[in-house]
């Protein structure tokens, strides 16, 4: 029953930090803060709600839960080390491009007034 707990409180958590991270998708005013908030909350949504998952798959240990708890954790590892990385060449490749920065004042441009 605890193991239930836990597992449905992890997988809202992770509901919540993806409908933030689509809220500043959304919200946020320029690109690289709108990759910010995809990128943290992609990756800490789905480390949460896929380790709600594999703690619900061990609440009745077999070998075939075992297993699919593994095999959770497997594609939890992947999103960990893909979706930063993939973030991470976007904003490199918007940089490269000449995307500009929102500033203060709301133009687009490098800070100069």
């Amino acid at each position: 029953m605890i193991i239930n707990t836990i597992s449905i409180v992890l997988i809202c958590i992770g509901i919540v930090f993806f409908v933030g991270g689509a809220v500043g998708i959304i919200r946020f005013p320029d690109f690289y803060t709108r990759m910010h908030a995809a990128g943290k909350g992609d990756t800490c949504s789905m480390f949460l709600i896929l380790a709600g998952l594999a703690l619900y798959q061990l609440h009745d240990p077999t070998l075939a839960n075992f297993l699919v708890a593994g095999k959770i954790f497997f594609i939890t590892l992947f999103i960990m080390v893909t979706s930063p990385t993939s973030t991470h060449a976007l904003i490199k490749a918007g940089f490269e491009e000449g995307v500009k920065m929102w500033t203060r004042n709301g133009t687009k441009g490098d800070g100069e007034k």
